[in-house]
């Protein structure tokens, strides 16, 4: 036990070194070497159990007692040690690397955030992060980057140090310019920028921040050149395909997501379906098993067709890139190939825990990575849960071994058989879902119940996409237009996995949430206990397959009968897009005005769906702010826009330029309307009321006021009241409004966010019942502010909040309006039109109830209680006569221009 001791002492003096990294690291590497162990330890014992069995009758037992003893023993001490040493190693390798990472001049330079010239080896395509605004010259001009490097020397701008120091350690450098796009592995380049500490817990050696173009140095390694080539020639045959499938292709065969859609991306995220816009060891197995396949038809020798298939995914992880999950595929699939041109039997899961220990020693950062954790989980769980499912579901083991074995010990106790291959298509996934569930949880604090029924639809289609589309990578250099033809095909089967997706990710509680960290692995756990001591009774198993049935029907079927969203009748929607706006107003069956589109694309095209938009007459974009105009792209997916309405004042010419361009590239006409203008679609009448063409800009605070203040407003009006959509207004520009043309509505959507900078004047003139308030939770702004919300107490205007509701609806009820929840979809409780005096209505905003009104309850948390509407009562039109003149002739002229009726 002397070397165990040892390399224990060992582990515990260098984890102290490599700290929490380090604590994983060793962690990993020890269960990895134990599992090896014991499987070791299960051959030998199974060995020496047919070396001892006794050769003749007389032998004594307790000779045989004794061998058996000793033979154990030596086994789990041979096990200990193991795990030991493979702790001790790994710790090593992690204070190691730790020591290198934290001295030297790139550590001594980053805390000081120096600038420096540096020479940088990149180790990874550069990685495009997302644009964040609409404003500002540089966000238009230059995208933004990380990319992975090496930092290979320095040269200090400081007065202290001169000349050139050799270094070799990794870094992360953030840039921006269209010059990183070109840039391939292995290239070198020259950069000046400032160096930053890294993220706690990264092993790398430095932030850089990047100023200016790189200088190319060195041309990329031929092999990289031959990747990047057919990288590049599988983006240009896609795109043959729809935007949404030309994106996912390419992720699905070789991980290049540079162009995926975003939409497209969270509905595979929230459907269980992420792994498939990423290479994972599935992709690598299927390019390994069409290649033996075509060898054995050729009929090459067993070690050549192993070689084939080794040199196969060699050069698919080349092209792939080296990403955690293909690095542990590789691993075992060469080990594989090794076992197959040797003719010795092959255990997997011995080879995953090989591979695991083998890339935590020379890969230390690997073991805190989610997806290497998520690539091993789904292996080891396809390892060993699949095959005993496969067994036990399946027809052919049912008929060999239960109908001879466990026939009589369960009377009457048959159960559904299914055919071997069926067993397996339905365990595998299975098996992969349940094993990465504890995964999941940590990293996401949920679960996805309909993960595996979208992985059973999905399936058939993933192999095709994957050969189609690599061999189309194969062909496009040499000739594009086969390539092209090899892409159709695929894109059909990638359509089906899109449509998956998008038809899962509408289930009633497709993802449930779920406590994050050891809590929410402690909850799994019992859930898991509770499950199986219930499953193992026969009578229990059928009242919980009875009851989960009669759930399941409530969850389809009952509850959208009950329960749809949008409420019946609705007639404007407020999503709920984080810190920002965006709405739909109902214009007929499946058309919808949307007035802004919120900051995120994926939000807003979620609540259209949601709400059965398929086509939009007529998009308003109220001003140029990230807030209001980011989510474009969501509102433009899958639908027809007919026309855009944008602020007559401009005021921030970057923004808007940049947007006329995305609309003009997609032929939708832009207006710059005066107020006056105004439609009818459907249900709705909808006005603009500001901002005055040609006008003077209200100035407020700063540009941003400015920007705000140039808000165009609308006031929309249905046959039971009416709604003003105020934009970002703020002081200046309500106080111009008021002045101007004075309104009234029974319902406000309420200037910036409910920011503090509201007028008081404005706010009473309008009369209404009902402030609706678009605002993010736990955001920087103090949105909605405190002042607001008394200000709207005291003019008798419920607020409600999405960051609190969710989703808000406008619905027609008793002839007036109500507002709903998503929280709870039901009719709402109606009110009678407000007559005279509000009275007392006590604190709308977060405390109490609603005075002399019977008593919402608790309006600061409608995603816990139960949502009740407040009718409110008819128009009452304020509009100056002028205006009114001007909107009666607006109506339908630009009916007729639009062409809708």
């Amino acid at each position: 036990m002397l070397p165990a001791l040892a390399a224990w002492a060992s582990a515990l003096v260098l984890l102290s070194c490599s700290a929490t990294v380090g604590m994983l690291v060793a962690a990993t590497a020890t269960v990895a070497a134990g599992t090896i162990a014991w499987h070791t330890r299960r051959r030998t014992r199974w060995g020496n159990q047919d070396a001892t069995r006794p050769s003749t009758p007389r032998q004594s037992q307790a000779g045989q007692a004794g061998i058996y003893a000793t033979t154990e023993q030596r086994t789990w001490r041979n096990i200990v040690i193991a795990s030991l040493i493979a702790a001790a190693a790994s710790s090593a390798s992690v204070a190691l690397r730790v020591h290198a990472l934290t001295t030297g001049p790139v550590a001594d330079l980053a805390a000081r955030n120096a600038t420096i010239t540096a020479q940088i080896a990149i180790t990874d395509d550069p990685r495009r992060r997302p644009q964040h605004h609409y404003q500002g010259p540089q966000q238009f001009i230059q995208d933004r980057y990380v990319v992975p490097a090496t930092l290979k020397t320095i040269q200090s701008h400081a007065t202290t140090t001169t000349g050139h120091q050799s270094v070799n350690v990794p870094i992360t450098v953030f840039a921006s310019g269209s010059a990183w796009a070109a840039l391939l592995p292995s290239q070198q380049v020259e950069v000046t920028g400032r160096l930053a500490r890294p993220t706690p817990g990264d092993l790398e050696a430095a932030i850089l921040l990047v100023r200016g173009p790189p200088r190319v140095l060195t041309a990329p390694s031929p092999l990289q050149t031959m990747a990047g080539s057919l990288r590049a020639g599988l983006r240009t045959a896609a795109d043959a395909l729809p935007p949404d499938q030309r994106g996912l292709l390419p992720g699905l065969v070789v991980g290049d997501v540079s162009r995926m859609d975003p939409q497209v991306s969270a509905d595979l995220k929230e459907t269980g379906l992420n792994h498939l816009n990423a290479v994972s060891g599935a992709n690598l197995a299927i390019v390994a098993g069409a290649t033996l396949a075509l060898s054995r038809l050729l009929r090459l020798s067993l070690s050549t067709r192993a070689g084939f298939a080794a040199l196969a995914m060699l050069c698919f992880a080349v092209v792939a890139r080296p990403s955690p999950s293909v690095l542990r595929a590789l691993l075992m699939g060469l080990a594989a190939c090794v076992a197959l041109a040797t003719g010795r039997a092959k255990d997997g899961f011995a080879a995953l825990s090989a591979t695991v220990l083998l890339l935590t020693l020379f890969a230390p950062e690997l073991a805190r990575s989610y997806g290497f954790a998520l690539s091993v989980a789904a292996t080891a769980g396809i390892l060993l849960i699949a095959p005993r499912w496969r067994d036990r579901w399946s027809r052919t083991t049912a008929n060999k071994d239960d109908a001879t074995k466990h026939q009589d010990a369960r009377p009457g106790g048959g159960r559904l058989l299914l055919p071997r291959w069926l067993a397996e298509a339905v365990a595998v996934p299975a098996a992969a879902q349940v094993a990465v569930t504890p995964v999941l949880v940590l990293m996401s604090g949920q679960v996805t119940p309909v993960a595996l029924l979208a992985n059973l639809l999905v399936a058939p289609a993933v192999a095709p996409a994957t050969l189609l589309g690599f061999g189309a990578a194969l062909v496009a250099p040499l000739w594009p237009d086969a390539a092209a033809l090899l892409v159709i095909p695929a894109g059909y089967a990638v359509g089906w996995i899109i449509t998956v997706a998008g038809w899962a990710v509408d289930l009633p509680f497709a993802t449930v949430p779920w406590p994050s960290g050891l809590a929410g692995l402690g909850l799994l756990a019992v859930t898991v206990a509770v499950v199986m001591i219930v499953l193992r009774r026969r009578a229990w198993r059928v009242l919980a397959l009875t009851l989960a049935g009669t759930a399941l029907v409530a969850v389809l079927v009952v509850r959208p009968l009950v329960g749809s969203w949008p409420p019946d009748r609705w007639l404007m929607i407020m999503c709920d897009v984080g810190q920002g706006d965006g709405m739909v107003i109902a214009a007929g069956a499946g058309q919808g005005v949307v007035v802004d589109t919120g900051p995120d694309p994926v939000l807003m095209d979620k609540c259209l769906r949601r709400a059965g938009i398929k086509d939009v007459p007529l998009l308003v974009l109220t001003h140029p702010h990230a807030d209001h105009v980011n989510g474009l792209p969501g509102v433009l997916r899958n639908r027809r826009v007919g026309a855009v309405v944008v602020s007559s004042r401009p005021t921030n010419p970057q923004a808007s330029t940049r947007i006329s361009a995305d609309l003009a590239r997609r032929r939708i006409p832009e207006w710059a309307v005066a107020p006056g203008t105004g439609w009818r679609f459907g249900p709705s009448e909808v006005s603009v009321i500001a901002p005055e063409t040609g006008g003077g800009s209200a100035h407020g605070q700063g540009e941003g006021s400015t920007i705000n203040n140039a808000s165009v407003v609308l006031w929309v009006r249905w046959r039971t009241g009416s709604m003003l959509f105020g934009g970002d207004l703020e002081t200046e520009a309500q106080d111009e409004l008021l002045r101007r043309h004075p309104v009234r509505a029974d319902i406000l959507k309420t200037p910036h966010h409910g920011s503090n900078r509201q007028s008081p004047a404005f706010l009473a003139s309008l009369g209404a019942r009902a402030a609706l308030i678009s605002v993010g939770a736990d955001n920087d702004y103090g949105h909605p502010a405190p002042s607001t919300l008394a200000l709207l107490q005291r003019i008798g205007a419920t607020p409600y909040r999405t960051d609190r509701s969710g989703d808000l609806a406008v619905v027609e009820r008793d002839g007036g309006l109500a507002i709903v929840a998503r929280g709870d979809p039901r009719a709402p409780k109606a009110y009678g039109p407000r007559r005279g005096d509000h009275g007392d209505r006590g604190d709308h905003g977060d405390h109490g109830g609603h005075g002399g009104h019977g008593g919402h309850g608790d309006h600061g948390d409608h995603g816990d209680h139960e949502h009740q509407g407040e009718r409110l009562p008819g128009d009452e039109l304020g509009h100056s006569r002028a205006l009114r003149r001007r909107l009666a002739f607006r109506h339908t002229r630009l009916r007729g221009t639009i062409g809708l009726n």
